[in-house]
């Protein structure tokens, strides 16, 4: 009599540390990613092409494009006209050309 009555015991323990598990990996791959260290410091004075690569989120070694699409993203979150700041959307200008080579000289503007 006893037997029936623990077999079923273990089997509902069996199924609610199954469901708890279940429910702890799916909170545990649905979590948001850790947020990615940022460069800590100013800008040099003349902008090296680690500096610039590092403003936009690429490699030093990123193709044309993918400078592009980075410098497009890094723009629309920092435009002056949606309420960002102009010092860094020439920052973000000059890494931009820095990063592709179109460098005319002494920097940004500010």
């Amino acid at each position: 009599m006893a037997t029936p009555f623990l077999a079923g015991l273990a089997v509902a323990a069996a199924a609610l540390a199954g469901r708890y598990g279940i429910q702890a990996w799916h909170a545990f791959k649905t979590r948001p990613p850790k947020p990615r260290k940022f460069y800590e410091g100013g800008f040099q004075p003349k902008m090296t092409k680690r500096e610039a690569a590092l403003i936009l989120g690429v490699r030093e070694s990123a193709t044309p494009d993918k400078v592009k699409e980075a410098h497009r993203k890094v723009m629309v979150a920092n435009h002056p006209d949606a309420g960002g700041s102009h010092y860094l959307a020439s920052k973000i200008n000059e890494a931009k050309d820095v990063m592709l080579g179109k460098t005319k000289g002494s920097g940004s503007a500010f």
